[in-house]
């Protein structure tokens, strides 16, 4: 099925109907590429606020590949998938360094640089420079499914791969338009878990899930990956002076180069925590159940166990920082910060 019947009816839509949001007051790159990584697996509602206080500490490219690690970390706090603040810097020295400063304005070079993949290398190329690329992502294979009444798993590499080249050979004059409207349509009107709003899409009289009832039914998503569970005793370690114990955590791996809380793997009785915090040299005076918690990463899910020590020595292993410098200072996943 040809999709260019929804070019004209959707694009009109969208010039109509788009959100005012911050990053579409101008067709800055750097404003747009800082939304677009935000925004992965992130709601709108959610990233304002990260947006403007980003924006407001870091305006510019410069500005960003200048930045230290642990300032960066804690602009970054609680939005998750750190690595994609790591790549921001990355990218922001590379557009120094090779471009002069300069934003790359093709979607071969923008996909070049560190933590650009094909979706976001698509949606800045046609926003920013006027080029006839796609940009896929989740909702818009959405849209796309229940449009064509596709099948197809939208999960796979290869539905994605058709979909892109599909879109690609009926790309508008106004590429950005069309592909913002595709997401805002997403977004807005042909919602996930069989509850679109069809009755206000603008090209409903072309989709084939609603002619013909399948809206519930598209689009398919069957995951594969098996997911890993991970046990932890996590300590929330306070002093007789009141400041709490963190500890930086390796430099690769998941969350790295972050602070954490001092923690166990698995989950352990009072003799053998107990142990544990003596051998790290420690005084604990108190060892208090605190509560469960779970927090979901891409592929693992943490089950943890946290419990609060009083001690009366502090062990040089650990930083002791008051409350206020760990809201201020120290970058502390989400994970952690939900067990304070």
């Amino acid at each position: 099925m040809s999709l260019s019947p929804i070019i004209e009816p959707l694009i009109g839509w969208f010039d109509q109907n788009k959100r005012l949001l911050p990053w579409r007051r101008d067709r800055a790159p750097y404003h747009v590429w800082i939304s677009e990584i935000m925004l992965q697996q992130t709601r709108i509602e959610a990233v304002m606020g990260y947006y403007a206080r980003f924006l407001d500490a870091l305006p510019d490219v410069k500005h960003l590949s200048e930045v230290d690690d642990d300032t960066l970390m804690k602009l970054w706090e609680g939005l998750g998938y750190y690595s994609r603040a790591r790549n921001l810097k990355k990218a922001a020295v590379m557009i120094m360094e090779e471009h002069g400063g300069i934003f790359p304005r093709t979607y071969d070079a923008l996909r070049r640089l560190p933590g650009i993949g094909d979706y976001t290398a698509g949606a800045i190329a046609s926003i920013c420079f006027d080029e006839k690329v796609p940009a896929v992502d989740g909702n818009v294979l959405r849209v796309i499914a229940r449009i064509q009444g596709n099948r197809e798993n939208v999960l796979l590499p290869q539905t994605k791969k058709r979909v892109t080249e599909e879109l690609t050979r009926v790309m508008p004059t106004r590429p950005g338009a069309f592909n913002e409207g595709l997401m805002e349509l997403g977004e807005l009107v042909c919602l996930p878990n069989g509850i679109p709003l069809c009755e206000r899409c603008p090209i409903r009289d072309a989709c084939t899930a609603y002619r013909e009832g399948l809206t519930a039914e598209l689009p398919v998503r069957i995951k594969t990956t098996k997911r890993r569970r991970v046990e932890l005793s996590v300590f929330i370690i306070t002093a007789e002076d009141g400041r709490i114990a963190v500890e930086k955590r390796p430099e690769k791996g998941l969350l790295s180069g972050l602070y954490q809380l001092p923690n166990l793997e698995g989950f352990h009785d009072e003799a053998a925590l107990a142990e544990a915090l003596t051998a790290w040299r420690l005084s604990p005076t108190e060892i208090t159940f605190e509560k469960d918690a779970k927090h979901v990463f891409t592929h693992i899910d943490w089950y943890m166990k946290a419990y609060r020590v009083q001690t009366a020595r502090k062990a040089d292993r650990f930083l002791w920082v008051t409350e206020e410098e760990l809201k201020s200072a120290y970058p502390l996943p989400t994970a952690f910060q939900k067990l304070i």
